[in-house]
């Protein structure tokens, strides 16, 4: 692993502005935080990019029903997340909005080249149009019964009952979800991008198979989409929409739009090119093909598809860097299941503020199940109370409220200087490099597992030494300060692998112990008799199940 200082952009994927943030997007940005938080402590130049991603067809109709501007609506949205990402403690550098005058000079730029390129072409397609509306449908407003099982009200582009895949033109008795019509067939004109040019296919099969080193399930899924030379299935991407559309107009098509997953991944670069703006940062730096700088983007498994051949594609073609790396990651079920409205499992994130939780409760037990897979994650509530409470209390908490009062009440708080080369503080300092890989590559429950035995041997060391007899025999007042002073800088050192983690827990422990914000490399700079700490203040309460009532309740 470099020690040499790195210069890092890092991403989350853009969050629909069409709805609350809820503990299913959580588990994407908790991820992201973390890695990025980690990155900081070790001393990198770490850029944290966001943004709303705010157009299409869905924006427009849902500010229509509540009678607002899309303006208007993504602006009311862009707040609402802003909230619960600052309590859920993301570190965004910059959070921004898909819809600004950034991202629509880069798309129109990007998009421009790109037809420079001889990589766009404009051919007739034949669409569904709503008659009432005046508009032309996304399969997902259309609907009807299945072709395959003929179950009703079914989407124009799968069936939820037998799971078969159809064009919308199959379907029986469609309907315009928008207005309950008939749609009609009508075609128009669109822009293609063409993926399928043996250049675009020479290039992504070398940058997903080759040049980037993607997660092994991410690789083999895009192999079988670029396949051997000769036997792509890539297929050219449509990314404009007709009007009426939300979103930018293309530069040489009047009445043509953008379609939304072309300027949504661009709005990374417009966030960023803001940022460098307000900071006097040089952008082109950052973006140019010889960059030596990182780029990385966190992202769910559902959406690989856009960000490890689309995006790359774009991004190469219009003389752009591509990412160093994309990180994908599983779904999030609730006591096993798909979450649910009616179950009060679809739990937003609001509420979870709302409902008393401490967010560093959810940092936490996500923490304990993510890893460098794309595997999917189950919040079991009775295992969340559990783990909870039993980690983050009884065995971290706990060491410092157990040996703190006796440093304060009879030593002022000094500790003793002798003391910082116990041998289990060796053992502990010794696990830093292991934890910073473990870090390093997102094997975040590995990592906390990896502290929490740590915590074990230190709770081992005070049941063993007794420091509650020891402070009843006047001749053991020596013992009882070297081993208050042990234990204190063992949780000092707990505390510090647990910062990109619990970063409010984290801040209080810095604020309690009277030590500068911790960054990786202080694992070696001890407590010091020179600086006496501060009573010992409330970090953390429990989790009482009956809060799970009250959150499930609140979300049914």
């Amino acid at each position: 692993m470099s020690r040499s200082p790195r210069r890092l952009l890092v991403t989350s994927a853009l969050p629909y502005a069409n709805g609350q943030i809820h503990i299913g997007h959580l588990v994407e940005y908790i991820q992201t935080d973390i890695w990025a938080r980690y990155q900081r402590m070790q001393g990198h130049e770490v850029h944290y990019m966001g943004a709303d991603d705010t157009h299409g067809t869905p924006i427009m109709l849902r500010a229509e029903k509540e009678g607002l501007t899309p303006k208007e609506l993504i602006a009311k949205v862009w707040q609402e997340h802003k909230r619960d990402f600052d309590a859920f403690l993301i570190s965004f550098d910059h959070y921004y909005t898909t819809d600004s005058p950034e991202n629509e000079k880069l798309a129109g730029d990007i998009y421009l080249k790109l037809r420079d390129a001889g990589l766009i072409e404009k051919r007739a397609i034949e669409q569904a149009y709503d008659p009432v509306k005046e508009m032309f449908l996304p399969d997902r407003f259309i609907k009807g019964k299945c072709p395959k099982c003929k179950a009703p009200d079914q989407y124009g582009d799968s069936c939820e009952k037998c799971g078969a895949t159809y064009a919308p033109t199959d379907l029986i008795d469609p309907f315009s979800v928008v207005s309950g019509a008939t749609p009609i067939r009508k075609v128009s004109d669109h822009y293609f991008f063409k993926l399928s040019d043996p250049r675009c296919e020479t290039f992504l099969r070398d940058w997903t198979q080759v040049r980037t080193p993607l997660q092994p399930e991410a690789r083999n899924k895009m192999k079988e989409w670029v396949g051997q030379a000769g036997d792509s299935k890539l297929g050219d991407w449509d990314i404009s929409r007709d009007a009426p559309y939300f979103g930018f107009e293309i530069p040489d098509a009047p009445g043509k739009y953008f379609y939304v997953w072309l300027d949504a991944p661009i709005g990374y670069y417009a966030s960023f090119l803001k940022y460098c703006t307000d900071k006097d940062l040089d952008f082109n730096e950052w973006v140019k093909p010889d960059s030596s700088t990182e780029q990385y983007h966190f992202i769910g498994k559902d959406i690989l598809y856009f960000h490890t051949l689309f995006w790359p594609a774009t991004l190469h073609f219009a003389g752009y860097r591509t990412p160093t790396n994309v990180f994908a990651h599983g779904f999030l079920t609730v006591d096993g299941e798909k979450m649910s409205k009616s179950r009060g499992t679809l739990i937003s994130a609001n509420s979870v503020i709302e409902s008393g939780f401490n967010p560093e409760w959810f940092r936490y037990y996500f923490a304990t199940k993510l890893n460098d897979s794309m595997e999917d994650l189950d919040l079991n509530l009775s295992d969340f109370v559990a783990r909870v409470n039993s980690d983050l209390i009884g065995k971290y908490i706990n060491i410092a409220s157990r040996s703190a009062g006796f440093l304060v009440k009879r030593f002022g708080g000094v500790v003793v200087d002798d003391a910082m080369q116990n041998p289990l503080l060796i053992s502990i300092r010794a696990a830093n490099t292991k934890i910073a890989e473990l870090y390093e590559g997102r094997e975040f429950a590995k990592a906390v597992r990896t502290i929490m035995e740590l915590a074990d041997q230190v709770n081992a060391f005070v049941d063993e030494n007794k420091p509650w007899d020891i402070a009843k025999d006047p001749e053991r007042t020596a013992d009882l300060q070297a081993i208050c002073s042990v234990t204190l800088e063992a949780f000092r050192c707990l505390s510090l692998y647990l910062k990109p983690v619990l970063p409010q827990v984290a801040a209080g422990v810095e604020r309690f112990l009277c030590v500068a914000p911790m960054a990786w490399s202080d694992i070696n700079t001890p407590l010091s008799s020179q600086q006496p700490i501060s009573p010992y203040t409330h970090l953390m309460s429990r989790v009482e199940p009956a809060q799970i009532d009250v959150l499930l309740a609140a979300n049914s």
